[in-house]
């Protein structure tokens, strides 16, 4: 990752934050205060990877307790392949987005997102889908185990686990989905100095190594002139 980004004429350092092996249901302000807090300065923010969130809310499937059905298995067919990510492509996360969204709504979501490609409109599939399935993130032979063999759900009041950083940390939050394919910030707290459309392109080639990096949090300093 490049250190320093340069966003509207503002320069921004981005600090990534090296933790141990984060563990199902640990709490994640503990885990903030004992790794970033040495690091934060005033003026800073972090950003946190909505996966963490979701291990600390011990908010996972694993890859035993779902069965990829006919419907999930036909979508994957259609899913767009990425060399570098491997996005929804598993039939078993497939699967998850089915049991979450709904069989009727995904199959809405299948019409119209076909369409869609037809004049060249992406995105259709997960807008109809709804429920934020599109953050779920896992069962990748790619990444680190035990993370291999679970799924973390999209992360329950993504606000509100913001608002709870700031205010007993006094560190300014946002959760991102972030991957090789795209960022996207999920929530941020009240004193985030930028908006998110700001935050997304500070963060934009996904800086966090949420892996064997055990990075999953980035401070983010603006450089002054």
């Amino acid at each position: 990752m490049k250190p320093v980004v340069i966003i509207n004429d503002r320069t921004y350092e981005r600090v990534p934050v090296k933790t141990h092996l984060i563990s199902f249901g640990e709490d994640l302000v503990q885990v903030l205060h004992k790794y970033a807090g040495p690091l934060f300065q005033q003026g800073d923010w972090i950003a946190v990877s909505e996966k963490v969130v979701s291990v600390c809310q011990n908010n996972v499937r694993h890859i035993s307790t779902v069965k990829a059905g006919w419907l999930a298995k036909v979508i994957v067919r259609g899913v767009k392949k990425y060399p570098n990510d491997i996005g929804f492509s598993r039939p078993e996360k497939m699967q998850l987005v089915v049991e979450i969204s709904g069989i009727f709504r995904v199959l809405l979501a299948m019409f119209f997102g076909a369409l869609g490609k037809l004049v060249g409109i992406r995105g259709i599939f997960w807008h109809i889908a709804g429920k934020r399935v599109a953050e779920i993130d896992g069962f990748n032979p790619a990444g680190m185990y035990p993370y291999t063999e679970y799924a973390a759900l999209p992360p329950q009041q993504p606000a509100k686990v913001c608002q709870e950083i700031e205010d007993k940390l006094g560190m300014p939050a946002v959760i991102i989905d972030g991957n090789n394919i795209n960022v996207k910030i999920i929530a941020q707290s009240r004193q985030v100095p930028v908006d998110k459309k700001a935050a997304r392109l500070i963060l934009l080639d996904n800086p966090m190594g949420q892996d064997r990096e055990l990075t999953p949090f980035i401070i983010v300093r603006k450089v002054r002139d």
